[in-house]
Formats: C-alpha cells, sequence, structure tokens
C-alpha cells in the first residue's frame, strides 16, 4: 500500500499517515495529568514555514485559529476545516501575544507601534493604548481580557532591543504590567516589580492573577498575586514556579485551575 497523502490533506496541515494511538510523543509525567490526555489524539504540526509563531488564539464559532509570526511581521489564519493557511494580516506591526473579549473581538500586542489594539467586528483596528503619562510604551508583549472587561497586558521591551522583533528605541518607561479599565478607557499600572514581564494569566474565578518572570534571577519564574476584591489592583506577590533551566512564556488556566505554558 502506498503513503502518498491525499490532496485534501496537504502537508501543511500536519496530516501524517497511519497515526499510532497513543502519540509516542506525549508522556504524562504526573498521573493527575492522564484525566486530561485524549489517547485518540495526537500532537499534529499544524503548519511550518514561520520565523517565530507567538500569541495563539481560538476562534471556536470561526473554527479557526490565528497567531503571530513576530519576525515576519504577520498574523497567520488556520482553518480547521481546511487545514488551509494564509495571512490574516501583514504588516501586523510585529504582533505579539493575541486573546479575545467577551464580544469576541480580537485583543492583539503590538511591538511595531508599541501598543494594544482592539480588532472591531467591522475589521477596524482601534487603539487601546500607546503611551502612559506621555511617555510611549516599551513593546506590548501578552494581554488578557478579564470578565469586567478590563484589558491587563504585560510591557517589557523586548521589541525595541533590535529590529528583528520591532524597532530599535530607547525604552521611555519601566517593565509594567498594566490594566485598562473596560467600562471607562482609564489605564493604571498594576505591577513594576515584575522582571522582564511576559505571558500573563488568570485563575478560573479571577482571584489570581499569574505572571511569567521571563527575566528572573537566577532562573526564569511564575509569579502568582492576589486580585483584589474590587479586581482593580493585586497584592502578596509569591514564586509559583522556579522554572529553573526551562523557559515558561505564554500561558493560560483552563476551568480546572491547571496552567498550560509554551516551555522551551
Amino acid at each position: 500500500m502506498g503513503t502518498e497523502l491525499p490532496d485534501q490533506f496537504p502537508t501543511t496541515a500536519g496530516w501524517r499517515a497511519f497515526p499510532r494511538y497513543p502519540d509516542a510523543a506525549i508522556e504524562a509525567l504526573d498521573p493527575r495529568f492522564e484525566k486530561y490526555w485524549i489517547m485518540q489524539s495526537a500532537v499534529e504540526r499544524l503548519y511550518t514555514g514561520c520565523r517565530w509563531s507567538e500569541g495563539p488564539v481560538w476562534f471556536g464559532d470561526g473554527r479557526f485559529l490565528l497567531w503571530s509570526d513576530i519576525p515576519n511581521n504577520r498574523i497567520l489564519k488556520w482553518e480547521e476545516e481546511t487545514g488551509a493557511v494564509s495571512v490574516y494580516r501583514k504588516p501586523s506591526d510585529y504582533a505579539n501575544g493575541n486573546t479575545r473579549d467577551a464580544q469576541g473581538r480580537l485583543v492583539t500586542c503590538e511591538h511595531g507601534a508599541r501598543r494594544g489594539t482592539r480588532t472591531e467586528h467591522e475589521g477596524n483596528i482601534t487603539i487601546l493604548m500607546d503611551s502612559w503619562q506621555g511617555k510611549r510604551l516599551n513593546s506590548p508583549n501578552d494581554v488578557v481580557v478579564k470578565s469586567d472587561g478590563s484589558v491587563w497586558f504585560s510591557d517589557p521591551p523586548f521589541g525595541i532591543l533590535g529590529h528583528y522583533e520591532g524597532h530599535l528605541a530607547d525604552a521611555e518607561l519601566g517593565q509594567n504590567v498594566y490594566r485598562i479599565d473596560g467600562e471607562t478607557g482609564e489605564a493604571s499600572i498594576i505591577a513594576d516589580d515584575v522582571l522582564g514581564p511576559n505571558g500573563l494569566c488568570f485563575s478560573p474565578d479571577e482571584q489570581i492573577l499569574y505572571i511569567v518572570e521571563s527575566r528572573g534571577v537566577p532562573h526564569r519564574k511564575i509569579l502568582a498575586y492576589d486580585v483584589t476584591a474590587s479586581g482593580r489592583e493585586i497584592s502578596n506577590k509569591r514564586v509559583l514556579i522556579d522554572a529553573g533551566p526551562g523557559t515558561p512564556d505564554g500561558m493560560r488556566c483552563d476551568v480546572d485551575g491547571n496552567l498550560w505554558c509554551g516551555w522551551g
């Protein structure tokens, strides 16, 4: 029997002939993981050809995935039904982190324009924030939207350190994590003590905010903060995970409170 791939399964969709289950590429290091392991599934490569992929965000209502290819200055789109990959936005202003708000709109961190934006349903782009007290942001990195509509994002300087993932520039602000109020649009600094703030997410009840400290000494860390009763501030900083030689980056929390982290 031949092993040629049928036309309806393009190689860019990551289709593999004769998959075997369970996939040997998946290993449960802790028995608590096994309840989340779908044994009749396999690791698939959806696409190749990116220089550096970040910020995946799933549109379940449209059955497609968007993600950022930062150095190539584009956002790509993968369609579940066909496996086709196309350019969603180019130039993307060196987009990095992406998420959706409660209205299903795309919220994006842009290194190149040094701002956070929202893509409206009609396709036009709204600038959420590009400066703080008259000074330009560094290079917004990752973003999460709380149930009250507030937008929380990290702002390290990675996108202004050279021309590979943004534009070389001097930092005008410290490395902060910001909150944009969902009703008034008013911005505030909610953390200024994180070395290289990167990925961030909330626990399911939104009482804990997790932040990746990507320039932590001597190792990267995942920090945890309590969200105050008002939902506008955080307190009680603590180290949840010392990553050792690992490199956690983007992350999300599932309905059971587990953190799923991109980990180099």
